[in-house]
């Protein structure tokens, strides 16, 4: 791996690793209302990402067409707001090791997805990485009771994952990782914020206690800030495929995290599920020197620009 592989690799990690955080986070805020938090959330990491949004932003955003404009706004529906409200439907009726097997497994589908919108085959390094990856963040969190609308909300939060990598990948060149990572949050508010009125009616914000707040605040400035620009700036430099491979660093990170605040423990399987993870993302990313392929071709290190067109 060269400086900026690896520049990307780290900041791809350092985001999933902070969004496991979340997970323990989101254990505090049970009984507060879930739209409500996430318009809290959302709009606070809005306010501080605007002073940082870069030079020319203003230009960037009016260069936009309608396309992509729609584009982001799916964004933000399907990979901020959407995901979050299918976990949490999801876990009505299953217990949260289901979702999120499921969504252990986007590195597969975006290692397949990406190459096959970019009219090329898969690189069988990469989805042998995200199969490792998979079966790691299946061991980590391991599975546990469900019916039909848990597995249903589950394949939603799936899709959600997916999409919040994938419907990036023609936006994020123009816009930049700050720029896209601002624009987002400030739609995801606005649609978290019509969709509190419409789920929780009058009651679908209050103010927050101590605790609630103190966890707002921590997903708002460290895991959307900091989590989100991190992410998208590794996703520039090393592309979605290898990118995603390293959200199976999220259910490590929750389950390292969780005996923090008393939610979990962290065992055997969890240890062997760690280290399969690591060992998926070492295979994946080319960071192994024995699973190493051949240096990508000028096409392969194109494609994300090619997704543009889409």
């Amino acid at each position: 791996m060269n400086a900026t592989t690896t520049r990307g690799a780290l900041l791809a990690a350092l985001a999933c690793v902070l969004v496991g955080g979340s997970f323990t986070a989101n254990s505090l805020l049970g009984d507060y209302p879930y739209a409500g938090g996430q318009f809290l959330r959302y709009a606070l990491a809005f306010l501080l990402l605007v002073p940082f949004a870069g030079p020319g932003a203003r230009d960037r955003l009016r260069s936009l067409g309608a396309g992509r404009w729609l584009r982001l706004a799916l964004l933000a529906a399907v990979g901020m707001v959407g995901f979050n409200l299918a976990v949490l439907a999801a876990e009505r009726t299953a217990e949260p090791a289901v979702p999120g097997v499921f969504v252990g497994c986007a590195p597969v589908v975006v290692a397949v997805l990406v190459p096959l919108l970019d009219g090329r085959r898969p690189q069988r390094v990469v989805l042998y990485g995200a199969l490792l990856v998979a079966v790691g963040a299946f061991t980590v969190q391991g599975w546990g009771r469900t019916d039909g609308a848990g597995i249903a909300f589950s394949v939603c939060a799936l899709v959600g994952e997916v999409g919040f990598a994938v419907l990036a990948v023609p936006v994020l060149r123009p816009l930049g990782p700050r720029l896209l990572s601002t624009v987002v949050c400030g739609v995801a508010a606005a649609e978290s914020a019509m969709a509190g009125v419409l789920i929780d009616g009058s009651g679908w914000l209050r103010r927050p206690d101590a605790v609630e707040a103190g966890a707002l605040l921590w997903q708002a400035v460290v895991v959307t800030v900091v989590g989100f620009v991190c992410w998208y700036m590794g996703m520039q430099r090393i592309g979605a495929e290898r990118a995603t491979l390293f959200s199976g660093l999220i259910p490590v990170a929750a389950a390292c995290t969780a005996p923090l605040v008393g939610t979990g423990s962290y065992g055997a399987a969890q240890a062997v599920g760690s280290a399969l993870v690591c060992a998926g993302v070492a295979v994946g990313s080319g960071a192994s020197p024995r699973f190493r392929g051949k240096a990508p071709t000028r096409r392969q290190r194109v494609s994300d620009r090619s997704l543009e067109k889409l």
